[in-house]
């Protein structure tokens, strides 16, 4: 068994809608959009052929202007139960500065959906620790946007 990496994490959250419509937040490419990154950042680029074998790739776009880009691959659907993803940030070359790979539950309980998130991170750069302190946090704000847009939503 390989040794978690110290930026490994599960998140879990509650959110106040079906299933269904939580794993469409996590699988359409507009709803995406709308939540994807921390608080006030933009999407300007969001690209996501949801299907096993399929590539994401997205411009996270800062307040002040910086970009982040991400790219993976969509590696395992069931929906709406369950999306595997790898995912990592990009360098100014477009290589990969860590990758990850992001397991995502839905469980529908009652008129609730509980989700979870747990990363592993399988690969990094010297220049990934810089990125990766943050993680955590920046997942944290990401899915509060995307609770708030699921509940208004339903």
């Amino acid at each position: 068994m390989a040794t978690p990496n110290v930026y490994d994490m599960v998140l879990e959250r509650s959110f106040d809608a079906p299933r269904e419509l939580v794993w469409k937040a996590w699988t359409d490419s507009e709803m995406l959009t709308q939540w994807w990154g921390p608080k006030n950042f933009t999407n300007p680029v969001l690209q996501a052929n949801v299907r096993e074998g399929g590539k994401i790739y997205i411009e996270m776009k800062a307040p002040d202007g910086t970009v982040y880009p991400m790219a993976g691959e969509y590696l395992a659907l069931a929906p709406p139960e369950r999306l595997v993803f790898m995912s990592g940030a990009l360098d100014a070359h477009g290589r990969y500065m860590f990758e990850m790979i992001n397991t995502v539950t839905f469980q529908a309980v009652g008129s609730t959906t509980v989700m979870r998130l747990e990363v592993k991170v399988t690969a990094t750069t010297p220049m990934a620790p810089q990125h990766l302190q943050g993680m955590r946090e920046g997942w944290s704000q990401s899915l509060d946007r995307l609770q708030a847009l699921v509940e208004k939503s339903y």
